[in-house]
């Protein structure tokens, strides 16, 4: 039955585009629309009974809906057939080879008005960034050392992995070759919009971008193998409930990393960037990570600048088995 309504789903021309569309990146319904030449709510009618069938599914991200194939072995053996059978029909079938590389030329357009969308943005803040920035260690320079402390340099996996706080999606860039698969959360739209520029050149369903709060995980318990709060906590007026967020969706023996500030004294972070907390110190993190259910190792210093850059790894306690990654605890 399923195979039958897969079948019956793809059986337009047009359905048929949209799923070879989708098995290479993640589209917007009016991205999809430009690429086909059509209208959207005729696109959307033809995504509602792809969807239906089982063969995409959307994400609501602000007033915008994504949509992705549901596709590869974490599908099951029907949407890895139905993956091979989608590239079969574009090798042996000339005029529908012939649609699909004209798709993919307007894919490229899709990319490079994202790509612009994202510089807009970035520019528009380069000044409060470049700030912030010149008051820590070099980026690149906390990027190896996180590395280096989860074993990612050594070639540990990292399993599944969650973002919270993702920003311009530096984190998820970096960790992808370490993970079997990665979702990445902000709250802030523009920034997902961003993040998903940046991360546009990795495979078709490496990584998800997820609209959400980190005080309120749109995941099942014990989903995550790792989670990562790169300069994120300090925005939290109660770090206790992002911690608790976080060790809910962390499965038993799965890490936590935090990167922050050291305790400081710059009270321009709280005025210009919005920082409810002016870093921590080795006690607090301590005693926010045991009471959030983690076993904290020995933190890290990174002090080339005024702030104190610091690196906190923690080991979940203990968590009880739950699904996999895919299964949401409600849509996000």
């Amino acid at each position: 039955m399923i195979i039958e309504t897969i079948f019956k789903a793809l059986a337009d021309p047009t359905r048929l585009r949209i799923a070879r569309l989708l098995s290479a990146m993640e589209l917007a319904v009016g991205e999809l629309a430009q690429v086909l030449g059509q209208s959207q709510p005729r696109v959307s009618r033809h995504v509602g009974i792809l969807c239906d069938a089982g063969i995409a599914e959307r994400r609501r991200e602000g007033s915008w809906v994504f949509l992705r194939r549901v596709g590869g072995e974490d599908a099951g053996p029907v949407h890895a057939a139905l993956e091979r059978l989608l590239a079969t029909a574009e090798t042996e079938n000339e005029e529908f080879a012939r649609i699909c590389a004209d798709d993919r030329r307007k894919l490229a357009a899709i990319r490079q008005a994202r790509d612009a969308s994202a510089e807009e943005y970035f520019a528009a803040h380069a000044n409060e960034w470049d700030e912030l920035r010149a008051l820590h260690t070099p980026e690149a320079e906390v990027e190896e050392k996180l590395l280096e402390a989860l074993g990612a340099a050594q070639g540990a996996s990292l399993g599944a992995v969650l973002d919270i706080g993702t920003g311009t999606g530096r984190m998820a860039e970096l960790f992808a070759p370490h993970a079997e698969r990665i979702m990445a959360l902000d709250k802030n739209v523009e920034m997902l919009r961003a993040a998903r520029a940046k991360l546009q050149h990795l495979p078709a369903g490496k990584v998800d971008l997820v609209q959400g709060d980190f005080g309120d995980l749109p995941f099942a318990a014990a989903s995550f193998d790792t989670v990562f709060l790169h300069q994120v906590l300090h925005f939290a007026q109660e770090p206790a409930v992002p911690l608790a967020e976080a060790a809910r969706v962390t499965k038993a023996g799965g890490r936590i990393a935090i990167v922050d500030f050291a305790s400081h004294d710059r009270e321009i972070l709280r005025d210009r960037h919005q920082h409810a907390r002016l870093g921590f110190s080795e006690e607090q993190m301590h005693a926010h990570l045991r009471n959030a259910g983690f076993e904290p190792t020995a933190s890290q210093s990174l002090d080339g600048g005024e702030l104190v850059v610091k690196i906190w790894i923690g080991t979940r306690k203990g968590a009880v088995s739950a699904p996999s990654i895919d299964t949401p605890r409600k849509e996000a």
